[in-house]
């Protein structure tokens, strides 16, 4: 059974939806990626996807999903869910002590202003600074689950 990884934002429009794409593309078919909103925007914003574009991910086919849509199907894997802002972190508190959470605080570039290079430049950012976070957790093994390293897993 592959790790269930939920990145986790305020809309699923962005920071989520970057993550969720660069993880497939750096980590192959080792994981179960998905990603999610506390409020599902309804959309992915444009610069995400064309941020995204530029390193050769596609997620222009995603969708703004809500947290319980993303865990659909998961019953019998314990997700780990990593957190990418305040916002998601303080309504997702109260959630059982078995889901494990990671918090990587992210700057969400909805709040960018300027032109659209401008703002493609903040995005560009963040898409970098959440794939630096992802190599990081991949070659520290911190997306593994816990049971995966224990003689004959579950």
């Amino acid at each position: 059974m592959k790790p269930l990884i939920v990145f986790v934002c305020t809309g699923n429009c962005i920071r989520s939806q970057m993550a969720e794409g660069i993880l497939r593309a750096l980590g192959g078919d080792r994981f179960d990626v998905r990603s999610a909103g506390v409020q599902p925007a309804g959309f992915v914003h444009e610069l995400a996807i064309e941020a995204l574009q530029e390193i050769g991910i596609e997620i222009g086919a995603a969708e703004s999903k809500g947290l319980a849509e993303a865990l659909r199907g998961a019953e019998r894997t314990a997700p780990l869910l990593v957190i990418l802002c305040e916002y998601a972190a303080d309504r997702l508190e109260s959630l059982p002590a078995s889901i494990r959470k990671l918090h990587w605080i992210v700057d969400d570039p909805i709040a960018a202003h300027g032109s659209r290079e401008e703002r493609l430049a903040v995005f560009r950012r963040v898409r970098d600074e959440l794939r630096a976070s992802i190599q990081r957790a991949l070659q520290s093994r911190e997306l593994e689950v816990p049971w995966q390293d224990s003689p004959g897993g579950v």
